[in-house]
């Protein structure tokens, strides 16, 4: 899937706009600050580096994370309409644990986690249209997400890194010693992390089913690829994103993107 660069431009908008919305000062500033000064890297940057997993296209990311943010709200209102206790954790909190929960896939503070591959072979059968960038560290995602908002600056409270470094779930063995427990006192004390787990499922599951929905159909689709020449597709994608695009500096990065 490729996205236009309107809808790009759309989404970028959107993630800013969950900012102005949700997060009250000083840290709405703050967060703004760091996002505008990323802002090349997050708009263009994928939700993972295989087609097998969901969002992997430029804008991927950002898409993903309106998405997480929309489903939160939901799955809040569903769990406040069931009865749970919501006093235990603000609004605020889990739009703030929405968007930020994979903010570590964006690499560190000068590196991009994620780079295009060069690979052609790896491109066309693997569908590994990205690989992992050697200059950045090992950490995982939560982890990174947690230290890159410190490293800024931007605070944040015990109920959103607990969401955010267990936003994964029971996927994730790491976060078994938070989620499963045989005494009350280590439960979570908390909704929000149940709630923000499974936002991010249901836009995981939504955005891989569109992912399925817009593979070709067509029995012959590996010997057509074979087929093809890796520059026509390349040059069709970046066509087909650039589409009627109006922002020259916006046009100007993705220009650059697809000519890396």
């Amino acid at each position: 899937m490729n996205l236009t660069a309107e809808q790009i431009q759309e989404n970028w908008n959107e993630f800013l706009s969950n900012i102005e919305t949700h997060i009250s000062d000083p840290r709405r500033q703050a967060l703004l600050d760091f996002y505008k000064t990323n802002e090349e890297r997050f708009v263009l940057m994928p939700a993972a580096h295989t087609t097998k997993f969901h969002n992997c296209f430029p804008g991927g990311y950002v898409e993903h994370v309106n998405r997480v943010v929309r489903c939160a709200l939901a799955q809040c209102d569903l769990w406040e309409s069931m009865g749970c206790d919501m006093t235990t954790f603000t609004k605020e909190e889990l739009v703030f644990a929405a968007i930020n929960h994979d903010l570590g896939k964006v690499g560190d503070s000068s590196n991009n986690l994620y780079i295009p591959s060069q690979d052609d072979w790896r491109k066309r059968n693997l569908g590994e249209l990205y690989t992992f960038n050697g200059e950045v560290g090992f950490m995982t995602i939560p982890d990174r997400s947690l230290f890159l908002l410190q490293e800024a600056g931007i605070r944040y409270t015990l109920n959103e890194m607990l969401a955010i470094r267990t936003h994964d779930g029971l996927y994730d063995e790491a976060n078994k010693p938070y989620l499963i427990s045989r005494i009350p006192e280590s439960k979570p004390k908390s909704a929000i992390v149940y709630i923000l787990h499974q936002a991010d499922l249901m836009a995981a599951v939504i955005e891989t089913q569109r992912g399925k929905e817009d593979a070709p159909k067509s029995k012959n689709f590996k010997m057509e690829k074979k087929a093809s020449s890796p520059v026509t597709h390349q040059q069709k994608a970046k066509n087909k994103a650039l589409g009627n695009v109006k922002s020259e500096g916006l046009k100007n990065v993705m220009d650059n993107f697809f000519n890396d």
